[in-house]
């Protein structure tokens, strides 16, 4: 055991996600990606990513998600599916559905893939195309259709926010006329571009407990033909996620340039250094390399978090949003009710339903486009 490292046994990463690339023709204000993400335009090429593929699988990870940006934008997606439905992964793509039509879903289809997602902004085509930055709801509604006719599981997602919040109900009519398998009702986690906004999108408590509500009911409603996944908003509760089942701990996410990550939103804490395929091999990164041994296990955790019997559930939250609200990423996250900064969280909360939001900044690969209003 090199000197610093938890006393750790690691296992396997279970989930790869490939981010293939930053680039996307959306400009929605909750995505996840860097805030200087126009500045990774070293995308690993094609050999890299079939290699970081194999390596991935060697080390055990079985379940694969293709992801960005919009990884439509990659001319070799269907090369890497390819190989990932010759190495055994059970494949995901991740897409808004920007750059398919019917020959490229059927081309995806051939290649292997598994499963596909489409994102939606709004559950019409004002507020979804004035959120996305562009006109795609019709675009969208075609290509899930595609994904049914090609096949595949019907998968969509709707990232909930302050905005739509009320469309919960709306959400799963369309999810249902398009014939829709499984629904992901997925209220907007503040890291990214969503922390910026953070206080455009979060919704007022009133909202959320009214969403909820409305979602428990959808899925009794719905509970013979769809599955409904409600994913709780994290600054209304008392107790944190287990965020990716623990660091470094069944996750294992690339970054466009090759970096490796913990999690998605990693790449933003202080002080790690987090090493590139370019350089090492995954099972020297996985096993190895300070950053992915920094926060494994429970040895790093400080008090209330080391003594807290919920530990072998939360694994302390997420290190990301501890950062966010603290500075250190090594205390307990704030949503749990037991950190000494949990009225932090509280407060920011409480504050989303009385004032008013503030303006939404758009992502954008150049300049940030600011707009104050919100269609009706």
């Amino acid at each position: 055991m090199k000197a610093g490292f938890a006393p750790f046994r690691v296992s396997p990463p279970l989930w790869l996600l490939a981010e293939l690339t930053y680039a996307c023709p959306l400009q929605c204000p909750y995505c996840s990606n860097p805030l200087a993400f126009a500045r990774h335009r070293a995308e690993l090429d094609t050999a890299n990513w079939l290699r970081v593929l194999r390596e991935a699988r060697a080390l055990g990870a079985c379940q694969l998600g293709f992801s960005g940006g919009e990884p439509l934008t990659r001319s070799d997606l269907e090369v890497l599916i390819a190989e990932a439905r010759r190495l055994g992964y059970y494949s995901n793509l991740i897409t808004s559905g920007i750059g398919m039509d019917a020959r490229r879903v059927a081309a995806l289809r051939n290649a292997g893939l598994d499963h596909i997602q489409i994102s939606f902004q709004a559950s019409e085509p004002v507020l979804n195309d004035y959120l996305a930055g562009t006109q795609a709801f019709a675009h969208k509604l075609e290509m899930a259709r595609q994904v049914k006719a090609n096949g595949f599981p019907m998968v969509l997602c709707f990232v909930i926010h302050r905005h739509n919040i009320e469309q919960i109900e709306l959400f799963c009519e369309l999810a249902s006329r398009l014939g829709a398998d499984y629904v992901e009702l997925a209220n907007t986690q503040y890291h990214g571009w969503a922390w910026l906004n953070r206080q455009a999108l979060l919704p007022s408590r009133a909202q959320v407990e009214q969403a909820e509500a409305t979602a428990h009911r959808c899925q009794q409603r719905y509970a013979s033909s769809m599955k409904i996944l409600y994913v709780v908003a994290d600054y209304f509760e008392q107790r944190p996620k287990a965020c990716v089942n623990g660091w470094g701990s069944v996750f294992l996410d690339i970054a466009p340039d090759g970096t490796a990550l913990p999690c998605h939103s990693a790449g933003e804490l202080p002080g790690l250094s987090f090493p590139n395929v370019r350089n090492a091999s995954l099972a020297e990164i996985w096993r190895d390399s300070a950053a992915f041994n920094r926060f494994r296990g429970f040895d790093w955790m400080r008090e209330p978090c080391l003594s807290c019997p919920e530990k072998h559930k939360d694994f302390g939250g997420c290190r990301c949003q501890a950062y966010l609200f603290t500075g250190d990423p090594s205390n307990a996250d704030p949503v749990c009710a037991k950190s000494p900064e949990h009225q932090r969280v509280v407060a920011l909360a409480n504050a989303a339903g009385n004032t008013p939001a503030r303006p939404i900044r758009f992502r954008n690969s150049c300049n940030s486009r600011i707009y104050h209003g919100i269609p009706k």
